[in-house]
């Protein structure tokens, strides 16, 4: 029961931080940061939310309680997203040397717009990008919470050459310890399966 409260309080904090910090008017700085004060005040003032309290916005946090990907960050007296943002403001992150190999879990039917551009950060700020191919491609029982499946109940996994596409220019950035980003990655740094 705590759990399902908590994953609905992570969703919550998802719309406030990623999706519609201006419906709740909450004020984000360049890189996406809010007080935690306010987001309290914010969670705390709705009849559904009542309950919570910033012990519980830390478990979400840090914890991955119902959100195993851990997209939110606290640093002091303030908390943002980390990424997934449909909000205009960037979430800035500084440029790192990626591993040599990353993998990204796509739908089928996206294969060939990918093969055409790449991969290409529809609707986000960035692609993300996986250290191993089963956190890319996800499973049917996990699909809320892994990102290839988030798309499609089978997805494929690409292999993205990563350490060569750096070397090419392309500029990585990690956003905690599973995930990188990119702005975009061309097509010629991607292997496909064979059989796609």
């Amino acid at each position: 029961m705590a759990d399902r409260r908590l994953v609905k309080l992570g969703k919550f904090l998802a719309l406030i931080l990623r999706h519609q910090p201006e419906r709740f008017a909450l004020e984000l700085d360049e890189e996406g940061w809010a007080s935690l004060s306010e987001v309290m005040e914010i969670v705390r003032g709705l009849p559904n939310f009542r309950w919570a309290t910033r012990a519980d916005v830390m478990r979400v946090v840090e914890e991955g309680v119902g959100d195993e990907k851990r997209r939110f960050q606290v640093e002091g007296k303030r908390i943002r997203a980390r990424y997934g943002h449909s909000i205009a403001q960037p979430i800035i992150y500084e440029p790192c040397a990626p591993p040599s190999i990353l993998y990204h879990g796509a739908a089928p039917d996206a294969l060939e717009a990918i093969r055409r551009d790449g991969l290409e950060p529809i609707g986000r700020q960035y692609v993300h990008l996986s250290l191993d191919s089963e956190t890319a491609i996800g499973s049917t029982e996990l699909t809320t919470s892994r990102v290839g499946a988030r798309h499609d109940e089978h997805p494929i996994v690409l292999t993205v050459r990563a350490a060569g596409a750096h070397m090419a220019g392309v500029e990585f950035y990690q956003a905690d310890e599973a995930v990188y980003l990119a702005k975009r990655v061309p097509s010629e740094f991607i292997e496909f399966p064979a059989s796609q």
